[in-house]
C-alpha cells in the first residue's frame, strides 16, 4: 500500500523572522518611471491614437501644399503668371499653418480619448492600483501625451513647411529658415495642438464619458466661440468681446501668428499678444486638469 502525500510549491521566497511580509499591492506599485514606460507602451499601442497623429500629420502636410500653389490664384494670377506684389513670412506662416484648425480639432477628440477610453474599458482601474495616490499616474498621462502631441505637431508643421516651400517660391512668397519669429509661429502651433488635447482630457477626465469629454471640449475650443461672436455682433457689448479673446482658440491662434503684435486695450476692448495668449492657453490647461486630478482622487475607479 501506498501513501499518497501532497508537495506544495513554494510561492516565493520565504520572509525573515521581524520582517513584515509586503502585500501584492505594495510589490505592484510602480514607480514614476515605470508609470512613463506603461503610459508610452498604451499610447503606441491603441490604434485610435495612431490614426488620429497620422491625420494631423496628413492634414497638415496636405493643406500646406495645396494652399502654396493656390495662393496665386487667390490674388487673382493666373497660372504661371508673375506676381507683381511679393508675399512675406506671415503669409508663408498662414499658409504652412492652413489645416491646424483641423489637426486641432483632431487632437481635441484624441485627447478626450486618452482618458475616457480607460474608463470605458476598466483599464483605469489597474492604472489607479499600479499608483494608489494617483497623482502619478494623472502627471504621468498628461505628459507623455503632452509630449507626443507637441513633436507630431512640429514635426508635421515642419514637414509641412519643407513641402510648402516650391509653391510658395513659386508665387513669390518668401520666408528665412534662420528668422526666430518663423520658428517661433511653428513651435507655437505645435503647441497649441498638445495644450488643446490637454484641455480636452481634463474635461474628458472630470465628465468620464467619451461623448461628453469630445463634445465638451470641441464646444469649448469652436463652437463657444461662434456664439459668443454672434452675440456679441447683436448687442455690440465690450465684455462679450473680451470674454472672447480668452477662449482657448483666440488665445491659441495669437501663439502661432507670424508677429502677432503687442497687446493693447483699445476702445474698451483687449488685444492679447502671443505671449499672453499662451499664457491663457496654459491657464486653461492647467486649472482643467487640476479639476481632473481632484476628481479622480476622490471619485471611485
Amino acid at each position: 500500500m501506498t501513501t499518497a502525500t501532497t508537495t506544495t510549491e513554494p510561492t516565493g521566497p520565504a520572509t525573515p523572522a521581524g520582517v513584515p511580509a509586503r502585500s501584492h499591492a505594495t510589490l505592484s506599485r510602480l514607480t514614476f518611471g515605470g508609470i512613463l514606460r506603461s503610459e508610452w507602451i498604451k499610447i503606441r499601442s491603441l490604434r485610435s491614437t495612431f490614426w488620429c497623429y497620422l491625420f494631423i500629420v496628413i492634414i497638415n502636410v496636405g493643406f500646406a501644399a495645396l494652399a502654396s500653389w493656390l495662393v496665386g490664384a487667390g490674388r487673382g494670377r493666373g497660372p504661371g503668371s508673375a506676381l507683381s506684389t511679393a508675399g512675406g513670412p506671415a503669409e508663408a506662416i498662414g499658409i504652412i499653418t492652413a489645416g491646424l484648425t483641423l489637426s486641432v480639432l483632431i487632437s481635441a477628440v484624441l485627447g478626450a480619448l486618452m482618458i475616457t477610453g480607460e474608463y470605458g474599458t476598466g483599464m483605469i482601474k489597474s492604472t489607479l492600483t499600479a499608483d494608489p495616490r494617483r497623482f502619478g499616474a494623472v502627471f504621468g498621462k498628461v505628459l507623455v501625451f503632452g509630449i507626443s502631441s507637441f513633436v507630431i505637431g512640429l514635426v508635421s508643421l515642419v514637414v509641412a513647411a519643407l513641402v510648402a516651400t516650391p509653391g510658395l517660391n513659386h508665387n513669390n512668397v518668401s520666408f528665412d529658415w534662420s528668422d526666430g519669429q518663423f520658428w517661433l509661429a511653428l513651435i507655437g502651433g505645435a503647441g497649441y495642438i498638445a495644450l488643446v488635447g490637454l484641455i480636452s482630457f481634463g474635461l474628458g477626465a472630470i465628465i468620464r464619458s467619451t461623448a461628453g469629454g469630445i463634445a465638451a471640449g470641441i464646444g469649448l475650443v469652436f463652437i463657444l466661440p461662434i456664439i459668443g461672436t454672434i452675440f456679441s455682433a447683436l448687442t455690440s457689448v465690450a465684455w462679450i468681446t473680451n470674454l472672447i479673446a480668452f477662449l482657448p482658440s483666440n488665445a491659441g491662434g495669437k501663439i502661432y501668428a507670424y508677429g502677432a503684435g503687442t497687446s493693447s486695450v483699445k476702445d474698451g476692448l483687449i488685444t492679447l499678444d502671443a505671449t499672453q495668449g499662451l499664457l491663457v492657453l496654459l491657464a486653461w490647461a492647467v486649472v482643467l486638469l487640476a479639476i481632473a486630478t481632484v476628481t479622480i482622487k476622490r471619485r471611485d475607479a
